[in-house]
């Protein structure tokens, strides 16, 4: 069962990586459009989520999270952060750039102590729109499950043939320290083929590139929720724990959540 989101404002929710979450989702409410096609997302497969509706308009966002923003005033609860997520790549919206800027006006004025916070599979970050937007958030947070080209044609699925991973990382450096990396670690297997990337065959040259890019953070966690791919399986506590040593061994705080 896959699990698609209101659009454009949905929550809040508790996020095991964020707090009290408000979640900003810039792609229809009825379907998935994403420039990845994880095997993992709890969204399905991007053929399973066709839609003939349209993604919000900027005003409409804006209008719904102020109201949405302004009942939370009243009643409660406080958001802890602000979040661009849903169905698929917010940064994909082509209105992206300017929506960050609302909703900022919006945190200042009404909750001048929440964060915003963008998921972002980081496929968009060589759009220098796209960029400088990530630059005025609280926490830029970028996907990087590996350095593999294999696997992320694999597990990943990026859409066309143009993705290189090396750019991105290259990209991510750019960013002089102001971006979490987020990775996904699990188990299991795929069309009959293991996606484990809990091994040191994976983790050393991904370790690598998180040092190359010296992010203010990095994000580890597991699968949470059925998978369109059945046959994954969470990575174990032991499995992060091992990881995450090895982060902080090179002086880079790293969060986990099993």
């Amino acid at each position: 069962m896959t699990v698609l989101y209101p659009s454009p404002v949905f929550g809040p929710v508790h996020s095991r990586r964020l707090g009290v979450s408000l979640g900003v989702n810039l792609m229809p409410a009825d379907g998935k459009l994403c420039s990845f096609d994880c095997i993992y997302c709890e969204c399905g497969f991007n053929k399973d989520g066709r839609t003939g509706h349209r993604r919000p308009t900027r005003q409409e966002v804006h209008d719904t999270l102020r109201s949405t923003l302004l009942s939370m005033k009243e009643k409660g609860p406080h958001p802890d952060v602000i979040t661009f997520a849903g169905n698929g790549e917010p940064t994909l919206h082509p209105d992206f750039p300017v929506i960050v800027d609302d909703v900022r006006g919006l945190r200042d004025e009404l909750f001048p102590e929440c964060k915003i916070s963008v998921l972002s599979n980081a496929t968009q970050i060589l759009d220098q729109r796209v960029f400088d937007a990530l630059l005025k958030v609280d926490n830029n947070i970028l996907k990087l499950d590996t350095v593999s080209d294999d696997y992320i044609r694999m597990v990943d699925k990026p859409g066309g043939s143009s993705y290189d991973v090396r750019k991105i990382v290259e990209r991510m450096r750019e960013f002089d320290g102001r971006c979490i990396i987020q990775t996904m670690f699990m188990n299991g297997t795929h069309e009959g083929v293991d996606v484990s990337n809990v091994g040191d065959e994976f983790v050393i040259p991904w370790l690598e590139a998180v040092k190359s890019v010296g992010p203010s953070c990095v994000m580890i966690y597991t699968i949470d929720r059925e998978t369109p791919s059945p046959l994954l399986r969470k990575a174990t506590h032991e499995e992060l724990d091992s990881i995450a040593d090895k982060v902080r061994a090179e002086g880079i705080a790293c969060q986990v959540s099993y």
